[in-house]
């Protein structure tokens, strides 16, 4: 076997939770069969800031799941992965770029686009999707600073947890949001809204939900807000009792849905929630001027196997506004395959496949992009490790051809130089970010919130994250793992 005296060098792209722990564990991944010295892993990210979903994608009032990123920070603070942040993949690297100064590509992309919604009126004006709605109150910097928040009476499509944040932080007073790091003028925007009732819609029953049984109970306990479900949503088929027999999670989501139900006392807040079950969405109604006036929906019943079927009743509810929290869609990469319909790279195990089903030498994928955007955190772990153990199979494969070529597995990079890269990207005037930048932004935030009391304060404005990540120098790991700086 011919020993190459380099490390593997690897590109993985997107810089949030399935990303990291693909680097992660490919920086652990025992290589000794395969031709190289090691591996050299740079983990490309297209904000100014690292994380993704977790710090982009989580209600600002929900630390405890923000406390990931301690987790995620842990690894990237070991200095073995090169964090190299505001590099769009697709403009300012192309693939061919990638397949010269890497060997293997892994694309964590992730999704972060709403998935579509095939109803009439969800073009009108006053119909959001709730990914856009999240990225703006958790303050990405490619959304606008402004929200239209008009509406007294809102309708939220869903029944997952993405549904419940969003109606959770409709109705929720801007104050009790104070503590936590929400951007100032995502509070200034939800200090104007005059919202009154936020009505959450699930075509199926209370057992077929999809929301977890702590953020289910945490919407019970905001204050100066109730909860309202109506006891005529309620009904449960063989299929919907098997789920309750043989799941806790179900068993806890229907108790607590029931208790609420079953309240005889009625609710006395300012402002309310009501969760709706068995109504399907078929039409969201506009005015002559095309704005949101309402939401038609039909009855359903269960059908003894969990799913429903229209009854052909309808009723219409007054809202002025819509938010469709139907799912996530992951976006397509230039020169990446792309299943339209699936919304995910083809692949098979993370191998990324073209349009003849083979795959495609040394690219990969991993996440949301790589499955759809279903699964926890143990999931992405279980799934960076998949892709990860069939990179270093291939590798090992393409090890074994003595003395020539190591074919399709084998290294692909002409440029493998760690230097290179940041040259090119330098050479096309790319302010390109680390993660010593993004330390020194993470500082900037916690200062201005602990000025005011707060955790953090997160900074909004891409031009200003890159201004306060800016770092002089840039690190470039050599072979053996050592680091060098390059101005």
């Amino acid at each position: 076997m011919s020993i190459l005296q380099r490390p593997l060098r690897v590109a993985v792209v997107g810089a949030g939770p399935a990303g990291i722990y693909a680097s992660d564990i490919l920086s652990r991944a025992d290589l000794s069969a395969t031709a190289f010295d090691g591996v050299s892993i740079d983990l490309l990210e297209r904000l100014p800031a690292p994380f993704g979903l977790v710090r982009y994608g989580v209600a600002p009032d929900h630390p405890r799941i923000k406390q990931i990123v301690v987790a995620l920070e842990r690894v990237l603070g070991r200095g073995d992965i090169r964090l190299l942040s505001n590099v769009d993949v697709g403009t300012d690297l192309t693939l061919s770029d990638l397949q010269r100064h890497y060997d293997a590509v892994v694309f964590s992309t992730g999704a972060i686009r709403d998935a579509v919604l095939d109803i009439p009126g969800v073009d009108l004006d006053g119909c959001y999707g709730a990914a856009d709605f999240v990225s703006w109150y958790d303050g990405h910097p490619d959304v606008p600073r402004e929200w239209p928040l008009h509406a007294r009476e809102i309708a939220v499509i869903g029944a997952g947890n993405v549904a419940l944040d969003v109606a959770r932080v409709l109705a929720k007073h801007p104050a009790d949001l104070l503590p936590t790091e929400i951007p100032d003028n995502v509070h200034a925007g939800l200090e104007r809204s005059p919202v009154t009732d936020v009505h959450v819609f699930a075509r199926r029953g209370p057992a077929q939900a999809k929301f977890s049984p702590l953020e289910l109970r945490e919407l019970g306990h905001v204050p100066d807000v109730d909860v309202i479900v109506d006891p005529e949503d309620f009904d449960f088929d063989d299929a919907s009792l098997a789920a309750i027999e043989s799941s806790n999670q179900t068993k806890q989501v229907v108790r607590t849905l029931t208790d609420w139900a079953m309240r005889e006392e009625p609710g006395t807040a300012s402002r309310r929630i009501h969760l709706h079950f068995l109504h399907a969405p078929v039409e969201i109604l506009g005015d002559d001027d095309g704005r949101v006036v309402g939401l038609r929906t039909e009855r359903t019943e269960l059908t003894g196997d969990g799913t429903v079927r229209g009854t052909g009743t309808f009723h219409e509810w007054d809202v002025q506004a819509v938010y469709r929290a139907v799912g996530y869609a992951s976006s397509p990469v230039a020169g990446v395959p792309f299943d339209e319909r699936a919304a995910v790279i083809p692949n098979t195990e993370g191998r990324v496949l073209d349009e003849t089903g083979q795959h495609l030498p040394g690219l990969y994928c991993t996440g949301w992009v790589k499955r759809g955007p279903v699964g926890l955190i143990g999931h992405t772990k279980s799934d960076a490790a998949e892709t990860v153990r069939h990179l270093v199979a291939d590798l090992t494969q393409g090890a074994q051809v003595l003395d020539g070529p190591l074919g399709c597995q084998g290294p692909r990079a002409s440029e493998p130089n760690p230097a290179a890269v940041v040259d090119l990207l330098t050479s096309r005037g790319v302010d390109v970010l680390t993660w010593s930048g993004w330390q020194q932004l993470d500082r900037h935030e916690r200062q201005l919130g602990e000025a005011r009391g707060r955790e953090r304060i997160k900074v909004v404005s891409r031009e200003e994250m890159v201004v306060r990540s800016r770092a002089p120098r840039v690190p470039v790991q050599l072979p053996g793992g050592a680091l060098r700086t390059t101005v």
